[in-house]
């Protein structure tokens, strides 16, 4: 059975890019983010049906477990009246997908998670490059 989120936004994350800006509306909710699959795509540069073909494999493969990284939730629409349901996909899925995609933002979001594994790794910490200078996949505005 797939979690139920809280529906009420709580944060917002900036990504960066040289040259470019994406910013995307997420929702932070149980100390994670939340993204829609066309939110995804946006994000790593591609199409909506390339993350769809990917978060089938991650399942099919048991890599992530789906209930554990897909929840639904209920949204209004325009009318106030129509009740729909939309899936979001926390950040486990977000960083297998974008293990995945080959596309030049999946490469700059590589080198940049590895980059802060790294620092985590060697230093304990990980620090935040937009207060100093800003590079490529340097972010997090919350």
């Amino acid at each position: 059975m797939k979690k139920e989120m809280d529906s009420s936004p709580k944060s917002e994350i900036i990504l960066y890019q040289p040259n470019e800006t994406v910013s995307l509306e997420v929702r932070l909710d149980e100390d994670t983010v939340w993204l829609t699959q066309q939110q995804i795509a946006e994000l790593f540069g591609t199409q909506r049906p390339a993350i769809t073909k990917h978060l089938n494999n991650i399942y099919a493969s048991q890599e992530l477990d789906e209930a554990s990284t897909c929840s639904i939730l209920e949204l209004m629409g325009n009318d106030g009246k129509q009740v729909y349901k939309k899936k979001f996909y926390n950040l486990d899925a977000i960083l297998s997908v974008g293990y995945r995609v080959n596309s030049r933002n999946a490469t700059l979001f590589r080198q940049w998670v590895n980059k802060v594994l790294k620092d985590y790794l060697l230093r304990g910490y990980s620090v935040n490059h937009v207060c100093s200078h800003s590079t490529k996949w340097d972010w997090i505005r919350i």
